[in-house]
């Protein structure tokens, strides 16, 4: 997991890069907030932030609020660290959109398991989005199948999107969760099997079960 380390204090910053290495954590570095939203803007944003409270360009709760307000990564999981300890302040950056507060001076292992609290987080929801991506398409797939199927006339095979005629059940089965168990209708009953069991038994053969 990529993490995003923003801090103006160069010591700081080659500390907690020490740490996350060490953690099999991929830091991304940023000396202010203006190269930290550069960083979580683009496309290769990584997954959890570990932004400072104080930093020249833009702040952390700064760098929070313009996070929340982006609709291209809302689940980016930010822990905002920072001096300060009143309960107002506190309220302050959790209300900016920081999902956690690491105060200083923190310990290494209270750093690290929030960090796999976050990476908890993130992991789930990256699950959730792709599980919702697989709903979608199985439900353009069932979309696909309220349309008008090219269907033959005689050997009532189905034409798919690729130009392929296949058996309908077969075409049913590749596009929905389903599969058949075969039976005999009660037209076919009357039409079809019966007139063969006659024929059976005018011949004085014993028809099958």
């Amino acid at each position: 997991m990529r993490v995003l380390l923003a801090d103006d204090d160069v010591v700081s910053l080659r500390r907690l890069e020490i740490a996350l290495v060490k953690w099999d954590y991929e830091p991304v570095l940023a000396r202010d907030g203006k190269e930290a939203w550069a960083i979580l803007d683009s496309d290769e944003r990584p997954g959890l932030a570990l932004v400072d409270w104080m930093m020249p360009g833009m702040d952390g709760p700064e760098l929070c609020r313009a996070l929340r307000q982006s609709p291209r990564h809302p689940s980016t999981y930010v822990i905002l660290v920072t001096a300060r300890t009143r309960p107002e302040e506190m309220v302050e950056g959790l209300e900016a959109g920081a999902d956690d507060y690491l105060k200083k001076p923190y310990r290494n292992d209270e750093l690290k398991a929030r960090l796999g609290v976050g990476l908890r987080v993130v992991t789930l929801e990256r699950r959730l989005q792709e599980r919702v991506a697989e709903l979608e398409q199985a439900l353009s797939q069932v979309k696909q199948l309220q349309g008008f199927l090219p269907i033959c006339s005689y050997c009532r095979k189905v034409r798919d999107d690729k130009d392929y005629w296949q058996q309908l059940d077969t075409y049913v089965m590749d596009h929905l969760d389903a599969q058949f168990t075969h039976s005999v209708c009660p037209t076919c009953v009357t039409t079809i099997v019966r007139p063969q069991i006659d024929a059976l038994k005018g011949k004085g053969k014993t028809p099958p079960d």
